[in-house]
């Protein structure tokens, strides 16, 4: 999926497997140093980073408790997938200048 940060395309999170995720830097938005990290836990001194889980900047974005059952029934995404939770919800409107969208076929 596509990491915009304040409708900018800031890189592209993906899962190669639950155990897995990579969060990649667009190059333009990398090598424009007057554009920030998308958090302080993912700074621009690497251009890919790798983790087993999802990272917990973008665990963070996604709902808790009720709220989070309640989404993932609605949606018929399993209450455990974060990333397919995380491509539904944070689309639009996202609490902190971060949006995801999903990568457009072309």
């Amino acid at each position: 999926m596509e990491i915009y940060r304040n409708g900018t395309l800031a890189g592209i999170l993906s899962e190669e497997n639950r155990q897995h995720f990579v969060f990649r830097y667009d190059d333009i938005y990398f090598n424009d140093a007057a554009k920030p990290a998308i958090s302080l836990t993912l700074p621009k001194t690497k251009k890919e980073y790798s983790s087993e889980f999802l990272f917990p900047f973008f665990f963070n974005m996604l709902s808790e408790g009720v709220n989070r059952k309640l989404q993932s029934t609605q949606l018929r995404i399993d209450e455990e997938d974060n990333f397919g939770l995380l491509m539904a919800t944070a689309q639009y409107d996202t609490i902190g200048a971060v949006t995801v969208k999903p990568i457009a076929v072309k």
